[in-house]
């Protein structure tokens, strides 16, 4: 099983941009699909992108294409989120999860961290 942390999480106005970061322990982060979500206050948690073991895959939110890039180094057992053109729609915690394949779909992830604050302010 993987264990992930997120950072990089914070304050910005609207229109700057945030670099999340998840790393993972664990042996298996490297075999893992991985994706962002994120859940603003009184919402449920939404899918924002996934990426697959080897980064030949990635799926976007329409919400954020255009705006967010996935990555991951799997060296560094870490995945990315860079985050562009920000705006308060965007405030939320964001969590990353691990799972067998990139997907939009919450309950086929098996690990979660515990997710990072992201602000944006207008």
């Amino acid at each position: 099983q993987v264990q992930l942390l997120e950072s990089g999480g914070g304050l910005v106005q609207a229109g700057g941009s945030l670099r999340l970061s998840c790393a993972a322990s664990g042996r298996t982060f490297s075999r893992s699909a991985m994706g962002w979500f994120r859940q603003a206050p009184g919402k449920e948690r939404e899918f924002v992108a996934a990426i697959s073991w080897a980064g030949g895959m990635i799926i976007y939110a329409d919400s954020v294409k255009g705006r967010f890039t996935i990555s991951r180094d799997n060296a560094k057992n870490t995945m990315y989120l860079q985050m562009n053109g920000l705006k308060p729609a965007d405030t939320a915690v964001y969590y990353c999860a691990a799972g067998d394949r990139p997907t939009s779909i919450e309950s086929e992830y098996n690990a979660w961290g515990q997710g990072t604050q992201v602000t944006v302010s207008s």
